[in-house]
């Protein structure tokens, strides 16, 4: 059984309140330094927090840290994500490209995509400016 602590909310607030956002557990820690919570609070809560799949971990090729997203809402767990690899926003893949994506593939590989833990990365339009 998962407690709701006072520590776990403010995180899972932060979290909420930039879901267009990857954060690695020292970025986290820095954010909510005046809020009270432990830097080992935030790990334990994001390890619970991801359990759940309120959040998902991402890693960065050219790094081993682990990053973390929001992603407790259906709209999140609809889509394929889009990670820009520069600035670390992440953006919803629209639906009708994503569903056909998916489909081809699904024919062409008979392989069939889990939409709620895909990131493809890359660079978005305002970073290759």
């Amino acid at each position: 059984m998962v407690y709701s602590t006072e520590q776990r909310n403010v995180l899972l607030d932060f979290l909420k309140r930039n879901p267009d956002k990857i954060f690695s557990a020292q970025e986290i820690a820095e954010n909510l330094q005046n809020e009270n919570i432990s830097k080992s609070a935030i790990y334990r809560n994001l390890s619970d927090l991801e359990k759940s799949e309120k959040i998902k971990r991402i890693t960065k090729k050219e790094s081993r840290k682990a990053f973390y997203q929001f992603c407790d809402v259906q709209e999140c767990k609809n889509h394929i994500h889009l990670s820009c690899t520069n600035c670390g926003k992440i953006f919803h893949l629209e639906d009708s490209q994503g569903q056909k994506l998916l489909r081809q593939i699904e024919k062409n590989c008979n392989f069939q995509i889990n939409k709620t833990k895909t990131t493809l990365y890359g660079v978005c339009q305002k970073c290759k400016n």
